[in-house]
């Protein structure tokens, strides 16, 4: 799961209304990124390639991204199953975290 054409596909099916999500080149990653009411610090969830899926972490408004974030799990499947996955994760945390 290394491919800008799967991570596309994982970002395709994790699409959802709160959340905007594309494909990171450097390091090959889904981004889902969400205002936090602080201009220019998002709320962040990145999903990188690791093991057999994706490691999803996610990023308070002003973590850098470059750093470890908070650990939310390993997904594991085809593209689509993990961009579904994905994207629950993101709707739970989207009802979690302020707008």
């Amino acid at each position: 799961m290394t491919s800008s054409a799967e991570l596309g596909r994982v970002a395709k099916a994790a699409e959802t209304h709160s959340w905007s999500v594309s494909v990171v080149a450097s390091p090959p990653a889904v981004m889902a990124t969400r205002e936090s009411g602080r201009i220019g610090e998002p709320w962040v969830v990145m999903a990188v390639p690791g093991g057999r899926g994706l490691r999803v972490s996610f990023f308070q408004p002003g973590d850098a991204l470059d750093a470890q974030g908070e650990e939310l799990g390993d997904l594991s499947g085809n593209p689509r199953e993990l961009g579904r996955e994905l994207r629950s994760i993101l709707e739970d945390l989207a009802e979690g975290a302020p707008a």
